[in-house]
């Protein structure tokens, strides 16, 4: 998987139809969240999910840690990849790859102020049971570890995009502005945006969608040649 764009936080049929038109691969679906407030009905992005064509598709975002209860949803949801953003044991991971090894896992690496090292030590620990690592930024006033419209220290995902030898998306405060800068720093295989897309009435906005993914593609287009 490289050079893909992944778009988040899809809230009907409209938005993720906007978002097929504009060129984006992958809709993203955080799903089942602790805060109990999805964007979606399960029932609604099954519908969605199911009408994608290649080379779009759906992908769980989920805060589940146990191998079992993901494998069941993502069969639920018709999803062929998931991000898992909880804290999931090493174990589950493996046992997750060994039931599904026809399911696609991200893992997410939150970046905090200071925990570097620990995030290297986790590719290390994860990379022979996942297909591809997510950045994504810790907020300390709420302690979201996602769609939180913060960036993080571009410095640590380069370095892990360094250390793991299997590809990373980026993610984390990601707009139209800053995305193609985001990309030739860091190299990442893929980019993710959410909140950096949506216009004041909290949908996504078709202009900003269509910058962020020609930028994106520009920069990808660069450090590939």
């Amino acid at each position: 998987m490289e050079n893909l764009v992944q778009v988040a936080g899809i809230i009907d049929a409209l938005e993720a139809a906007l978002i097929v038109e504009e060129g984006v691969e992958w809709l993203g679906f955080p799903l089942r969240l602790p805060s109990g407030k999805d964007d979606i009905t399960e029932e609604n992005a099954i519908s969605i999910i199911r009408d994608l064509k290649d080379p779009h598709a759906g992908v769980l975002i989920s805060y589940m840690t146990q191998a079992d209860e993901v494998s069941q949803f993502c069969d639920e949801l018709g999803v062929k990849a998931v991000q898992l953003h909880g804290d999931v044991e090493v174990e589950q991971l493996r046992k997750l790859k060994e039931m599904r090894p026809d399911l696609y896992v991200l893992k997410s690496l939150v970046v905090k102020e200071d925990n570097a090292d620990e995030l290297l030590q986790l590719v290390d620990e994860c990379a022979d049971y996942v297909d591809m690592f997510i950045t994504d930024t810790f907020d300390p006033k709420t302690g979201a570890k996602g769609a939180t419209g913060l960036t993080h220290n571009w410095d640590v995902s380069a370095e892990l995009v360094r250390r793991s030898p299997k590809p990373l998306m980026m993610a984390g405060g990601l707009n139209p502005e800053n995305v193609g800068d985001a990309i030739r720093y860091v190299r990442p295989a893929a980019v993710d945006a959410h909140t950096g897309l949506e216009g004041p009435d909290g949908r996504k906005d078709r202009a900003k969608i269509q910058k962020f993914v020609s930028e994106a593609r520009k920069a990808f287009a660069e450090i590939s040649a």
